[in-house]
């Protein structure tokens, strides 16, 4: 965990000015990840980031001192992004318009490969694992994200579940063992071309 998380909670409690741009600095990039890995739409997590800082902000507004030096920031955010993300898709079901695919998604994400090839395999795998993500029921999608994608501890991932920490264990099982039977004909696939 980055060292400078620690002190997050007594900095919000003492400045929430100060304290809030530090917890945007340390924590945007895991929010932003989560909700790109669960939406598999850029754009749609740019906007859903964006929703959880500003509910975060105004939740911390409202929270005295003492609440704000017991925060556990991470989780607490990562529960804060859970429900902005549900409450989204809610909202989709109701009004449904047009998606862009997820294939779409995967072109805005940097790639750092050595060479075109590389980038190529490295495009197809991401293309793969989205899609694949896509097709998890959403307890264990947000379980799998959360936990090897953000890297949140399983009992973090239970606060953010609202569940025990076995039942987030199962979800993280299930959903990957769901996960290598998608990804293993497409695999298989894979190394048949390249041999």
């Amino acid at each position: 965990m980055d060292e400078t998380a620690e002190p997050l909670p007594e900095r919000m409690a003492t400045d929430l000015d100060d304290g809030f741009t530090e917890l945007v600095r340390v924590h945007a990039s895991a929010v932003h990840a989560f909700l790109l890995r669960v939406t598999g739409n850029a754009a749609e997590a740019d906007d859903l980031g964006q929703e959880t800082f500003l509910r975060a902000y105004t939740a911390l507004q409202g929270y005295s001192a003492e609440r704000r030096r017991a925060l556990r920031p991470r989780a607490w955010l990562m529960t804060i992004a859970t429900n902005v993300w549900r409450n989204h898709v809610r909202t989709c079901i109701r009004r449904p318009v047009a998606a862009a695919p997820v294939e779409e998604s995967c072109e805005s994400w940097p790639d750092e490969g050595p060479g075109p090839q590389e980038h190529a395999e490295t495009a197809a795998d991401r293309a793969l694992l989205v899609a694949a993500l896509a097709r998890l029921p959403e307890r264990a999608r947000v379980a799998v994200v959360l936990r090897h994608v953000v890297g949140l501890s399983y009992a973090e991932v239970a606060e953010v579940q609202g569940c025990p920490v076995g039942t987030v264990k199962a979800q993280v099982s299930r959903g990957l063992s769901v996960l290598r039977e998608l990804l293993e004909p497409e695999v298989a696939l894979l190394r048949e071309v390249t041999m």
